[in-house]
């Protein structure tokens, strides 16, 4: 049944992940074809200029809150925003072998082994608490910077969250304006999203919040989810490389159909959902063309931006020619400071944990008048291979 009118499920529709198949609600975001997502019904350009907490607050409670609420909102989760001593120095201790995402993954399982209380409501709140700390302390690990510094929530949610990262060189205010600003359009993007619906999947099982959010960050690990961000940067890089800082807009034209008639790939361009450029694209591309224009990767990531649209639009079968939300922010991370690719998953790791945690609060023990979803079980059909 999809908007209260049964409909057939027929063959072609079988092993195509679920796409478009309506399997419950979400009460934190939606993402519609041509307007783009929005946080419990606002557009993301309303809120990408607030406060991160002004939209946690958001999200959690289902409305915007007076400064006093948010003030009170954040006083309490100040208290719960430092990890246990324990838990520091085992996350310190993990392998540094395979990419930044195992690790990330990995400190969620141990704060949860370690601080987990087996509430989801309360694991949520300490999951938003603690998360810019988590974060801090696998990268510093990661990158061999040192110890991770004390967490000081009261300088503010994304500033404590540079302030605990010991990378060498200055952190600008530049930078901590770019980290605010990635961490806001990537809290929440509607409930089927893979991470968010592994995260809820395995919650639906009764695994803890913790263990919930690390199964979704091994799903957004992988390069057709979170890690697109570090593949669309090679990309740009790639073609700044082949192109040229002082490459036109013909010169990127003829790149991209050179590729194309090569087969090869085209990165940042495309959604499952979206009919039109990415809502929080655009968000960062204003903010690269007012800040960073003179930047070599800003300049090559406009032109791809307009000339990779304008050939991707000759070809009817692709029914999104726009470019995502991958194709611009880990150029502008570049551009504000923070040039290390490898942990920009991380950083969307960071962001999104808020709202699958808010989405598995809700599925566990708000959903069907509190008794919550019952456990995942897709039917799958018997088919021989031979």
């Amino acid at each position: 049944m999809r908007d209260g009118v049964l409909f057939e499920i027929t063959k072609d529709q079988i092993e195509t992940g679920l796409r478009g198949f309506p399997v419950g609600y979400c009460v934190t975001s939606y993402v519609d074809a041509y307007k783009g997502l929005t946080y419990v019904g606002r557009p993301i350009s309303e809120v990408q200029n607030k406060e991160p907490m002004e939209v946690i607050y958001l999200l959690y409670h289902g409305e915007m809150g007076s400064k006093e609420q948010v003030r009170q909102f954040e006083k309490d989760l100040s208290h719960r925003a430092s990890c246990k001593p324990e838990t520091l120095r085992h996350i310190e201790s993990l392998p540094k072998s395979g990419h930044s995402m195992d690790a990330f993954a990995a400190a969620l399982l141990l704060v949860g082994m370690i601080e987990g209380k087996g509430d989801y409501r309360e694991d949520c709140l300490d999951a938003i608490a603690k998360l810019p700390q988590i974060a801090a302390a696998v990268i510093n690990h990661l990158a061999g910077w040192g110890p991770t510094p004390p967490s000081k929530p009261e300088m503010g949610y994304m500033e404590n969250f540079v302030h605990m990262l010991q990378m060498p060189g200055k952190k600008s205010a530049e930078l901590i304006q770019v980290m605010r600003l990635f961490n806001i359009v990537h809290y929440d993007h509607c409930g089927g999203n893979l991470s968010t619906f592994v995260g809820k999947a395995v919650a639906s099982g009764l695994e803890p919040m913790w263990g919930s959010l690390a199964a979704a960050m091994t799903a957004l690990a992988g390069p057709r989810h979170g890690r697109a961000n570090q593949d669309c940067l090679e990309f740009v890089q790639q073609v700044l490389d082949e192109a040229g800082e002082s490459a036109t807009a013909n010169d990127i034209e003829k790149l991209i159909r050179h590729k194309l008639e090569n087969n090869q790939l085209v990165f940042g361009f495309g959604h499952a959902v979206l009919r039109v450029e990415d809502p929080r694209a655009t968000v960062f591309y204003n903010y690269a063309q007012k800040h960073f224009p003179h930047y070599p990767l800003v300049k090559i990531a406009l032109l791809l931006r307009s000339e990779g649209s304008r050939v991707l639009k000759e070809n009817p079968k692709i029914s999104d020619p726009y470019p995502n939300i991958d194709a611009i922010t880990g150029t502008v991370l570049m551009a504000a400071g923070f040039t290390y690719p490898e942990y920009y998953t991380i950083l969307f790791g960071l962001s999104r944990c808020i709202g699958i945690a808010i989405q598995i609060v809700y599925e566990r023990l708000e959903a069907r008048k509190g008794k919550g979803t019952p456990i995942v079980r897709p039917l799958y059909l018997y088919k021989s291979r031979i």
